[in-house]
This record gives structure tokens, C-alpha cells and sequence, in this order.
């Protein structure tokens, strides 16, 4: 990676306001964990008195108006209309363009790495708009080379991991139905020993869970004190319930990516097939777009529930909210969070909620019983048994477990709280490049971890 004249952080004004270049390689509007944590974190920051420009790549973040979008476009291949597309020739025009495609020729997710080399140039150029203009860089699970050449340039960088991306690879190889699945999951998956060797260059990680918090240490070795746990937050008066909704009986609701393994969804369409045997009005609405000819698209035409889901993508914020009110029943059948954001929407919005007890997930919607009804990963006949029991009791429900799950969101997933213990971080990494202006030593361990991918 060539060298950049290196600048020096100013000195830090303990109480004063930050200038922050926030990195969302990928931030979806409505749906997908990036762009949401970026809009509400960053106008919290900005509530706060920081300074926040967000460098996004595509499918851009909706942001708050007061936060200044960065335009980073990349050759866009994996776009909604036209996914897997292979570029023209005519559009690589850049190092980051070639790189990117090359990595995509090979199999591998490109976009980490890609637009982590077009944030670099960005912010590195001494001629350019960006030039002295940032005291920190918060990086949003890009984990990309460029961070580290941020670094080199004398720029403070932190990173925020929701949980290690392997775990995502295991499952999904896991779930792979034949050897040449397996082997292209694992390509795909390349990118993660990238993100292995940059997170243990980080100066500080912030993750969301304790749950995370160990396995990043784990998966990833990046030493515990590195690290901070802030969680993700909600809007609570955003998402808040909505009595004058009638609830739709049988209605259940869910958010997933529709063929990642991770999400579970094909135990929820197990289920909900087994629910309907006593209760035919039962029905999911699935917040994410789906995937014609893919996994989940199969297992509902293998199990007759064409007529009975529907998918629901790129609608404003406030019809999901009033999707949740309408809703008897909301369900996370992940195997594995890091958090899980939708769990602490559907709560927040007082719809009951059964999840399972993957990875973070206890950790966030507390008890069973109590704030939830929880159940184990992967098991459709005991998700089938938790909704099946519940539905019907809509309003019973809400005024018990729908009622203390919105308490527990109100008194402890504010995005304010949330951004304030963010800013603290920032100094935190100010400081520590000011004190050590060199990159953090890798260590042997984890050069032969992801070596081994």
C-alpha cells in the first residue's frame, strides 16, 4: 500500500464537538442492520453537537438532513434490478473499479475491500475537500485495507463490528446442500480474512453485545480491552404502538434476508406451515425482498404457502411501524445476532414477541416469559408450538409480554444514551493516536488465523 504524508490529529478539546467521517459501505433504507444503525446514530451525533459526514456506497443510507451524504459509487453488481452483473471495460476507471471486479471474478464479496480503497483516496488527498477536515473515522463492519491506510495517513480510526461475519460463513456452509455449494460459500466468503487481520489493527472496536463482544475475541483475536460494548437503539418514539390500528388476526411478522442462513427463515415457513393446520387464518408478512428460484422461494411452494406470505420491501418508515401494529405476533427465528435490531423494533412497538435463543438475542429482549417467549435456534416443531399457543391472544399479549417489552426498550436502548458512549469512544481513539502514532502490532496469532480463513 504506498505511503501518504501523514497528518497530525489536532489537539482534543475534552468537552468540545467532533468532526466524524462516519464509512456505510452499504446502507439499505428500510431494511438491513447497516443503514439503520448509521441514520439514527448519526443524527443522535449530531443532536449531540458533533459534526458527521457519512461516505456511503451503494444502496445508499437515508439520513437525517442535517448529515451530509458522501457519494462513494461503486460498479453497483450486486443492484436490485440487475444483480451479479459483470461491469463493461468502459467503467473501470478507477483502481478501486479493477480491484472490485477482479475480486468479483474470483468469487469473492468485493465491495469491503473496494470501497474501503475509495474512502482512503478520499480522505487522504492534501488537496482534496476532505483534507483536515475529520478528527476520527468510524468505520461501520466495512473492515476493509483502506482502513489501515487511514491509519498510516495519520487519521484515528474505529470500527464498529455487530458480530464476526465467519460465524455467517459457517452457517452457510452449514446449510450447503452439495460440495460445490460448499466450496463456493467459502469463496464468497473471502473477504473475512481481510476483516480478520484489519479488526486487529483497530485501535478500538465498539460491538453491540456481550455476546458479540466474546466472540469477536474468538473469532477475530482482538484483545477484550480494545473493545466496547454500546448497543444499537431504537427510536422509541418512532417505533411506539399504534392503538387505533386494528391488529389483522392470525397476522405474524417478521424482517429476514430471505436466503441467509443466518436469518432462519426456513424454520419459520416449517412452522408456520405446521400452525396452520389448527389456526388457517395464520399468515406471515416478511419484512425483505424475495428472491425468485432461491432457497426460501422453494420451501414456500414446497410447503403451499404461496397464498399465505407476503413480502414487503422499500416502504416508508412509519407503514412498517403500522405493519407491526397490525400484526397478532412478531418472530426472530435467527440461528445467530450479534443484536438484532428488528427483536427491540417489534418490542418497541408493544407487538409480542417470540424469538429464538441464538447467539445476543436473550441478551437483548430479556427474559422468557417475561419480555419474550424464547425458544431454541433451528427448531421449527417448538417455534411452531410458541406461535401456535399465542395466537388468538393479541390483546392479552399486549398488555403483558407486549407491554414489558416495551418498557425494557424505553429504559435501555436510547439512541441518545447509545451516541453519547459512542463520542466517548472517538475521544478515547483520539487519544491513543495522539499517545501512539503507529498502527497496533497484529501479533502472530492473528496473521496465522487468517491465514487460515
Amino acid at each position: 500500500m504506498p505511503e501518504t504524508p501523514a497528518q497530525t490529529p489536532r489537539p482534543l478539546d475534552p468537552d468540545g464537538p467532533l468532526r466524524i467521517a462516519y464509512l456505510c459501505y452499504r446502507g439499505k433504507p428500510h431494511v438491513g442492520g447497516q443503514g439503520v444503525y448509521t441514520r439514527h446514530l448519526t443524527k443522535a451525533l449530531v443532536d449531540l453537537g458533533h459534526t458527521v459526514d457519512v461516505l456511503g456506497g451503494q444502496p445508499y443510507p437515508i439520513l437525517d438532513e442535517r448529515v451530509p451524504l458522501i457519494r462513494l459509487p461503486s460498479l453497483d453488481i450486486y443492484n436490485d434490478h440487475y444483480p451479479m452483473r459483470m461491469p463493461g471495460l468502459w467503467e473501470l476507471k478507477t483502481v478501486p473499479d479493477w480491484i472490485e471486479t477482479a475480486v468479483f471474478m474470483s468469487g469473492s464479496f468485493p465491495e469491503p475491500l473496494s470501497f474501503s480503497l475509495r474512502a482512503w483516496q478520499y480522505l487522504k488527498d492534501p488537496a482534496g475537500e476532505a483534507a483536515g477536515r475529520y478528527d476520527v473515522v468510524h468505520d461501520n463492519q466495512c473492515l476493509g485495507y483502506g482502513l489501515l491506510g487511514m491509519e498510516r495517513a495519520g487519521l484515528p480510526v474505529i470500527a464498529t463490528i455487530h458480530h464476526p461475519i465467519t460465524v455467517d460463513k459457517r452457517l452457510e456452509m452449514e446449510a450447503a446442500r452439495s460440495r460445490y455449494e460448499k466450496w463456493s460459500k467459502a469463496r464468497w466468503h473471502g473477504f473475512t480474512r481481510m476483516q480478520i487481520r484489519v479488526a486487529r489493527r483497530m485501535r478500538r472496536v465498539i460491538t453491540v453485545s456481550e455476546n458479540s463482544h466474546r466472540d469477536i475475541q474468538r473469532e477475530f483475536s482482538v484483545p477484550g480491552e480494545r473493545m466496547a460494548v454500546i448497543p444499537v437503539g431504537v427510536d422509541i418514539e418512532l417505533f411506539k404502538p399504534l392503538p387505533d390500528v386494528a391488529v389483522v388476526p392470525g397476522r405474524i411478522i417478521t424482517t429476514a434476508s430471505a436466503d441467509v442462513a443466518l436469518k432462519g427463515l426456513r424454520y419459520l415457513l416449517e412452522a408456520l406451515a405446521k400452525v396452520r393446520v389448527e389456526h388457517p387464518e395464520a399468515h406471515l408478512v416478511l419484512i425483505g425482498r424475495r428472491k425468485p428460484g432461491g432457497p426460501s422461494d422453494r420451501t414456500i411452494a414446497e410447503l403451499g404457502l404461496e397464498e399465505h406470505v407476503t413480502f414487503v420491501t422499500g416502504v416508508p418508515e412509519q407503514r412498517i411501524i403500522e405493519l407491526y401494529a397490525e400484526s397478532e405476533l412478531a418472530v426472530v427465528p435467527s440461528l445467530y445476532e450479534g443484536f438484532s435490531l428488528p427483536a427491540i423494533e417489534a418490542q418497541s412497538c408493544g407487538v409480542p414477541l417470540i424469538a429464538t435463543t441464538g447467539g445476543a438475542i436473550p441478551e437483548v429482549v430479556g427474559r422468557d416469559g417475561d419480555t419474550a417467549a424464547l425458544v431454541e435456534p433451528g427448531d421449527a416443531d417448538a417455534l411452531a408450538v410458541a406461535i401456535g399457543t399465542r395466537l388468538g391472544r393479541g390483546a392479552e399479549l399486549r398488555a403483558g409480554i407486549g407491554a414489558r417489552g416495551r418498557q425494557r426498550v424505553v429504559d435501555n436502548w436510547s439512541w441518545t444514551i447509545m451516541a453519547a458512549r459512542t463520542a466517548e469512544q472517538y475521544r478515547l481513539t483520539i487519544e491513543d493516536k495522539l499517545r501512539h502514532p503507529g498502527l497496533p502490532a497484529a501479533g502472530a496469532k492473528v496473521r496465522a488465523r487468517a491465514d487460515r480463513g
